[in-house]
């Protein structure tokens, strides 16, 4: 039963956790990596899109203290894209449940945070604007923010998350029980010494 939960926990991180991690980040191929803000000031990008870059993950970037994004539930930043006359995506970015972000170097404080902004699902050819602006958090300092455009990523399956971790509470209810009533080993026969062949409790 033990080995059985373990399977089960690591099944359900792979489908709940590393599924959904590994399709946001490494699915399809880079389009670019864009400044959208820096030395105080936001700017809009002018990005060029060809149809077979559908779909197209919109990622975006933050850098800032570490401190200061860490548990906060309001809306860092906003983000919009436009092409062909009409908006094809809006956001709002809160980045409040990055768990591991990546570190600038050792000797700043800063970290990179990274939140999804949508999907662009139908991509005409032409140009789209991306817009990012700030949120309703007005003190944060931040220090950079890039936008992140990936091509032809696969859609995450909207059901690996319940899935994944339903797995992963399955296998450590499953684990704690093992824990508690396991029991004991049997007693190897052959670690008790012999009985004596002579005298008070001889067999003879």
């Amino acid at each position: 039963m033990r080995f059985l939960s373990i399977l089960l926990l690591i099944a359900g991180a792979a489908v709940g956790v590393f599924y959904p991690w590994a399709m946001s980040n490494f699915s399809g191929h880079a389009i670019g990596t864009y400044r959208v803000y820096e030395s105080g000031r936001f700017r809009p990008v002018t990005v060029q899109l060809a149809a077979g870059d559908a779909p197209v993950r919109v990622l975006v970037d933050l850098t800032a203290r570490a401190e200061r994004i860490a548990g906060q539930q309001r809306t860092l930043l906003t983000l919009t894209a436009a092409g062909g006359g009409r908006t094809v995506l809006a956001s709002t970015l809160s980045f409040n449940h990055t768990d591991n972000p990546r570190q600038v170097s050792p000797q700043l404080p800063d970290k990179i945070f990274r939140d999804e902004a949508g999907v662009i699902a139908t991509v005409s050819p032409g140009s789209y604007l991306f817009t990012v602006g700030p949120g309703d958090a007005d003190d944060i300092p931040i220090r950079a923010v890039d936008l992140v455009l990936r091509a032809g990523t696969g859609e995450i399956d909207s059901r690996a998350g319940p899935v994944g971790y339903g797995l992963m509470a399955v296998g450590l209810i499953g684990f704690l029980l093992s824990l508690r009533f396991g029991g004991r080993r049997p007693e190897n026969p052959n670690s008790k010494p012999p009985p004596p062949r002579w005298g008070r409790g001889s067999s003879k």
